[in-house]
């Protein structure tokens, strides 16, 4: 994994734990909620993903990128599909996304070169269960 891509991990990991140990129920329910609807139902995971990627352009969140760049490519999204996904964030978000994309597309070049094998680490939703 790259040190760029471990550290990320790494701190969304220790926050995640930090703010669920408080005692705060909202908190833990929106955790709880995002954690659910990335869940397969209707729509398979792998196109949860692929939505939350557009939106995450849009939005201009480089940490949201980072992570479902890496949640997609645990689904199975192939290179020349996270290119539509980038060109309809791209589209809806404008020009703006132009900086994001660049950190997006440097990512996935990392996880497809072997450089960021460890994905599965970075999962926020993981492991978090409704209240």
């Amino acid at each position: 994994m790259s040190d760029k891509l471990a550290e990320f991990t790494a701190f969304r990991q220790r926050m995640n734990e930090r703010i669920l140990a408080e005692d705060n129920q909202v908190v833990r329910r929106f955790f709880a909620l995002d954690t659910q609807t990335y869940k397969a139902g209707a729509l398979d995971v792998k196109t949860k993903e692929m939505l939350g990627l557009v939106a995450s352009l849009v939005l201009r969140c480089d940490d949201c990128i980072s992570y479902h760049v890496a949640q997609c490519k645990d689904a199975g999204v192939e290179r020349d599909a996270f290119f539509e996904v980038f060109s309809v964030g791209l589209v809806v978000g404008g020009s703006i996304v132009i900086p994001h994309l660049r950190r997006a597309v440097d990512l996935l070049d990392q996880l497809e070169s072997g450089a960021g094998n460890d994905t599965a680490a970075c999962a926020d939703h993981a492991g978090i269960d409704p209240i």
